[in-house]
């Protein structure tokens, strides 16, 4: 059965009349997709003609579809699986290829008929020019060594490895011989604070800690062997830590294992089957207001799912070289060394991306020869400020796309890229989240990239808009859920043995459906636009209006480097008589530029662009916005701030990368008293 004709998919709609432009169209160079189009047309029966019928058939035959992945991207499975789903597809707690095991790093370790022992597959570059290279039997063999290190010191299934170390080879080898024991591994970039790395690894009790001595950033320095041994003193389950030295060869720490003792004897490079839902990893939510939640991922989930992005979506082979700019906090991580698992050269960068200058990752991408070059959208924005022009400073005739995440790219964003970056380069605007280690819209090599909007829904993921009723709708802002499951969707939640707090999550809005909390429109051509967090949304008068635009327009001014919008609304106010709050735009505004200026131009822009109701009551200077550690900006806990919730109860410090960046909320706070600041009448003039 090929499931194309289920009536409960979004009827596929021709583009509109009034299209944006189109920035990259399909090329006729042969594709993995195009491959698995005409693999599923022979081996089920699935007559997909292009894109939208093939992600159709996706979420309508969702057993069909998933094991078609397994057996076209060659999952190794040592127990082969009983079915596909059992016990129906309901959210949550699907239970997929129960009876299967399989093991990550032998996934990304055994090479495909396209990869030698001799071929480099991992390239490691720090900020001052330190770079190292491995081949694909070298990194066996480190790992292999790695494993050994670990089983000597106890390691067993089961048991949790943590790291407080950087986007580095020695990370890479760790986190695979780990994988190999059927262990449980979880990591923080070195930049994070004590509290904040305390707080997500004493949830999961650690058997080994991996630190390095310190790291580089900006062309500084920093030690972290006190903190390492702070952080070391408050897990009492340690058995070990092992030292990694790498700001200083002979660096030491009390009571530690040196790198080089740990993986001194070779061992054999073998793997322990687990079951397809076994944990793999242990990711965590931002903890901006609370406890970060850990986030459980299967080794059988994310090896089919990444296999499905990196092979299909992504397009990626050994012939490519993928490269996203990330630290070991992020999930962007554990997605780039996915690469490993489809015979890509993966691209490890630690560093400051813009020391000495921005130019510093594009210049990486031409000195490796990267194909996929993967940032956030800051950076992108960032650059086209700073007035780049990529194409024209260094060869990227390698380059062939770039994804963006992290936050909305804008269609000034897109316009740069295609302009200053090569009008051949696939735009690849992703969005997805920690939760599910993927993402849930982005690119295909088959669809077309139309200014400011994001090309398709992956395969595989039933993305719908809702209203606030729980309808459909399309080509009007909702909230973005997924009403089938997937196979990368956490295991479980760390330490909620009923599943209340998953299912507190994703599923108490709409019962059985997953809830994102973006907001987002699905166009009629199957595109999509993300318009921001809807727990942050700016209601002005009634009308509701996503951050995202709101940031377009202002950040769109050269003189201003970055920006937070708050709404102080309650969220039960539906208009401006029901005790509507302040709009409040705080500026992050560059040298020399003054706020009276500028804020007539920025009054005048977003009037004529989004509204008179979203001209703020009042522009505020600050010297830095508040991002958790992952890079995001912290709306809605600085909202909570600004109404009056207590900052210990509305924000954890630890979880930001510049907690004082907080500072200028709280004083502004301090000063109503708990109160909210009266709203101004000049955005409605």
């Amino acid at each position: 059965m090929s499931g194309l004709e289920d009536t409960n998919a979004p009827p596929r709609r021709q583009a509109a009349a009034d299209s944006p432009d189109v920035l990259w169209s399909p090329g006729s160079d042969p594709t993995a997709l195009a491959a698995f189009m005409s693999w599923v047309r022979e081996h089920r029966g699935a007559e997909a003609a292009d894109y939208q019928a093939l992600h159709a058939w996706s979420v309508s035959d969702l057993e069909g579809f998933w094991s078609a992945v397994t057996e076209f991207c060659g999952v190794r499975f040592h127990d082969a699986p009983e079915a596909v789903i059992g016990g129906g597809q309901v959210m949550p707690g699907t239970q997929w290829f129960p009876g299967a095991t399989l093991n990550y790093a032998e996934q990304a370790l055994t090479p495909g008929p396209g990869r030698a022992d001799d071929d480099v597959v991992v390239v490691f570059v720090r900020e001052d020019g330190a770079r190292h290279e491995l081949t694909q039997a070298e990194l066996c063999d480190a790992v292999g060594g790695a494993r050994a290190g670990l089983v000597r010191l106890g390691v067993r299934r089961g048991d949790r490895v943590v790291a407080l170390a950087p986007n580095t080879v020695e990370t890479l080898v760790t986190f695979l011989a780990v994988a190999s024991l059927g262990a449980v591994w979880s990591s923080c970039s070195p930049d994070f604070g004590t509290r904040a790395a305390h707080d997500r690894f004493a949830q999961i009790e650690p058997t080994v800690l991996i630190a390095v001595d310190g790291y580089l950033y900006g062309g500084k320095r920093f030690s972290v062997l006190d903190k390492v041994a702070a952080l070391r003193a408050r897990l009492p389950t340690l058995r070990a830590t092992v030292l990694v030295p790498y700001l200083d060869d002979d660096a030491t720490l009390d009571g530690s294992v040196s790198w080089a003792e740990f993986g001194a004897c070779p061992g054999p490079l073998e793997f322990e089957p687990v079951p397809f839902d076994h944990p793999l990893w242990v990711l965590y939510s931002s903890g901006t207001t609370g406890l970060p939640k850990g986030i459980v991922h299967g080794h059988g989930g994310i090896v089919v799912e990444h296999l499905k992005s990196l092979r299909l979506h992504y397009d990626l082979g050994p012939r490519d070289r993928f490269f996203w700019f990330t630290t070991t906090g992020w999930m962007m991580w554990n997605f780039l060394i996915g690469g490993l698992l489809v015979d890509a050269t993966i691209v490890l960068y630690d560093g400051n991306p813009g020391h000495p200058g921005l130019d510093t990752l594009w210049r990486l991408a031409a000195q490796e020869r990267i194909t996929y070059f993967g940032a956030s959208a800051p950076f992108v924005h960032a650059s086209l400020k700073a007035g780049l022009r990529p194409r024209e400073s260094h060869d990227l005739s390698r380059l062939r796309a770039l994804g963006s995440t992290g936050s909305p790219l804008s269609a000034e964003g897109f316009r740069w890229i295609g302009d200053a970056v090569g009008e051949n380069i696939q735009i690849c605007s992703v969005s997805g989240g920690t939760d599910v280690c993927a993402a849930f819209v982005g690119a295909a090599p088959n669809v077309p990239v139309w200014l400011g909007e994001i090309s398709c829904p992956t395969l595989g993921a039933d993305v719908r808009s809702y209203d606030e009723t729980g309808q459909e709708v399309v080509d009007t802002v909702g909230e973005l859920v997924i009403t089938k499951p997937m196979p990368s969707m956490p295991v479980m939640f760390w330490d909620d043995p009923d599943g209340t707090r998953l299912r507190d999550a994703y599923f108490t809005d709409y019962p059985g459906v997953w809830r994102h909390g973006d907001w987002v429109r699905i166009t009629p051509r199957g595109s999509l636009v993300i318009y921001g967090r809807s727990d942050s949304t700016l209601n002005r008068g009634g009308v509701r209006m996503g951050t995202a635009d709101f940031y377009a327009v202002v950040e769109g001014f050269d003189e201003v480097l970055d920006s937070l919008v708050i709404d102080t609304t309650e969220s039960g106010a539906r208009n401006e008589d029901e005790n509507e709050g302040a709009l409040l735009c705080f500026l992050v505004l560059a040298p020399g530029t003054a706020l009276p200026a500028i804020e007539p131009r920025l009054r005048g822009a977003l009037r004529a662009e989004l509204s008179p109701r979203h001209v703020p009551d009042r522009f505020i200077t600050v010297q830095a916005v508040p991002r958790t550690l992952s890079g995001k900006k912290c709306e809605v806990p600085v909202k909570k701030i600004l109404v009056g919730v207590p900052p210990d109860k509305a924000m954890s410090r630890g979880a930001l990368q510049n907690p004082d960046a907080l500072i200028p909320f709280l004083e502004l706070a301090a000063a109503s008293k708990g109160r909210r600041p009266s709203s101004g009448s000049s955005a409605r003039q």
